[in-house]
Formats: C-alpha cells, sequence, structure tokens
C-alpha cells in the first residue's frame, strides 16, 4: 500500500525562498507544495484551510512572527494540532526553545542542503521530528557548560522515573536520531523503540519526541552521550 501524498504549505516572506522551496520539494515523489504564504497571518489562515501533514514557516515575517505561528499551529492547547518545521537564517538559541515549546516539529537553517529539508518534511509527516546538526550540537555543548555543576542535572532522568533503557533512548532522540536509527543502536525492534517512547512522553509529559529532546537537553540528561 503507497504511503499517503505528503501536502506542504511553505510560508516565508522571501519569494525567491518560497520557490527555492518548493522546486526541492515538488520534484520528490510523495510531495506536493499545495500553497504558499508571504506572511504569517496567511500562512495559519491557508494551514487552517488546506490542513496540509506539513508546514514550512520562517520565523520573521510580516504581520506574524513564524513563533507565533506554531504557536497558533501546534502549540499548547491546539485540538487538533499541525506538523509545523520552522526554517530560519538566524540560529538563536532563545528561537530555537521557544520553537519546540511552541510544538514545532522540526528546527532547520536555510542553508540546510536539500536533502535535510525534504528529510525534515518526511520526519515531520511521520510524526518524528528533525533539528539540524549544527544546532542540535550547538546547544548540547551550551547546556552542557551551562548545566554543568548544578544540583538539577545528575539526578534528573531519576527523579523522571526514567529506566536505564528509557534514559538511553532519550539521549539518543536528544541527539536527533530517528526511530529506526535508535533501534539499530541499541538492537530493539522499531515497534520497541515506539513502545519505550510512548512510555517516556507519558513519565515527562511530552507531548512529541521533540518535546523529549528538549527536556534532555535542559536537564543535562544527554551528558556522556558521545
Amino acid at each position: 500500500m503507497p504511503e499517503p501524498r505528503i501536502d506542504v504549505v511553505i510560508a516565508d516572506d522571501q519569494e525567491l525562498v518560497r520557490m527555492g522551496f518548493s522546486l526541492i520539494l515538488g520534484v520528490q515523489p510523495g510531495i506536493t507544495v499545495v500553497g504558499e504564504a508571504a506572511d504569517g497571518v496567511e500562512c495559519i489562515e491557508l494551514a487552517r484551510r488546506l490542513r496540509p501533514r506539513v508546514v514550512l514557516a520562517d520565523i520573521r515575517m510580516p504581520r506574524l512572527d513564524g513563533l507565533e505561528v506554531v504557536r497558533q499551529l501546534a502549540g499548547p492547547g491546539v485540538v487538533d494540532p499541525l506538523n509545523v518545521v520552522v526554517i530560519t537564517t538566524f540560529d538563536q538559541d532563545d528561537y530555537v526553545r521557544t520553537a519546540l515549546r511552541n510544538g514545532a516539529c522540526g528546527f532547520l537553517l536555510k542553508d540546510a542542503s536539500p536533502d535535510l529539508l525534504v528529510e525534515a518534511v518526511q520526519a515531520a509527516a511521520r510524526g518524528d521530528a528533525l533539528v539540524s546538526p549544527a544546532v542540535t550540537v550547538r546547544l548540547l555543548r551550551r547546556l552542557e557548560a551551562t548545566e554543568r555543576g548544578t544540583v538539577q542535572a545528575p539526578g534528573a532522568s531519576d527523579a523522571a522515573g526514567l529506566s536505564e533503557r528509557e534514559r538511553d533512548i532519550v539521549r539518543l532522540v536528544a541527539v536527533g536520531r530517528t526511530n529506526q536509527e535508535i533501534g539499530d543502536e541499541l538492537f530493539l525492534s522499531l515497534s520497541t523503540v515506539k513502545t519505550y517512547l510512548g512510555r517516556i512522553q507519558a513519565k515527562l509529559n511530552a507531548r512529541n519526541r521533540v518535546e523529549v529532546a528538549a527536556w534532555a537537553w535542559e536537564h543535562g540528561a544527554v551528558r556522556g552521550s558521545g
């Protein structure tokens, strides 16, 4: 049985950027760009009307920025959230954290490769998540440096009631591994990884794997993950 088509809405105030993303995604089997928006308000209206499987949203847009777009389409309290991937030129920690807390299921820089863009859309469509590797590594280093020596970080996973295997999975989620990659590394079946992730999300009160990753970064649970 063929995979469902991935409908995508692209929101960016620069027409050339929208055109470039559309060209990259449009030639991919199973991906169709169904709408484009030049500002945040238009993006929300278009997304709510078309209900695409994935929304790509720039951060700095007129009328409404991408962080607010994420909050309104995927944030806490949204009854039927959409999968929103944030794409930006601006690699700032506060943008990353706000986007993830607001419900984004991906964060990419505009200089990401076409392959990474496609991978992020496909990951979002299947309920997975992808954060630019460069962003992930930098955040890990900065958060570890900030939290080293605090009393919260060392026992964070214990306090959350995570088992040793669940801590292993949290660390791998935090460094951007997919479910399949986690299974391969830990010698677990894909269904077992998904079962573990469900338990982890319940223990952390996290809605998705991105919130699991954010929790890990903020509580030092990734230390020593290599």
